[in-house]
């Protein structure tokens, strides 16, 4: 019997609840997830040149994001449909959706749309 059909749900849901943790959608993913991820990716960077902490820390936190959402995308997609191809166009959109997304709640934020919590 083929154990694959049986394996790509539970795949799926974790690569989707790893997505999720990572993901802008909770409230409290930052504080717990996402800036301590950052923090240590910026500490990482700032051994090389220190300048760069500042700048390393905002770039890991929106990666975090933007994975995060990609994530549980790739992962939602495993679970749910017949096993299909993966190709680089697949991955540059499910991007360029997340790092869309991304922008939207910062450009919300910064019109004080949305309220910011830190």
């Amino acid at each position: 019997m083929n154990e694959e059909p049986r394996r790509r749900p539970v795949l799926g849901s974790l690569i989707a609840f790893v997505g999720f943790l990572l993901s802008p959608l909770t409230w409290w993913n930052d504080a717990f997830v996402n800036i301590p991820i950052a923090w240590c990716a910026a500490t990482l960077v700032a051994l090389f040149r220190r300048d760069w902490f500042e700048p390393a820390i905002y770039v890991a936190y929106l990666g975090t994001n933007v994975l995060g959402l990609v994530l549980m995308h790739v992962g939602v997609r495993m679970g749910l449909t017949k096993p299909q191809p993966f190709t680089h166009k697949d991955l540059a959109k499910q991007f360029l959706v997340a790092l869309g997304y991304t922008a939207l709640i910062f450009l919300l934020v910064r019109l004080k749309v949305l309220p910011q919590v830190i």
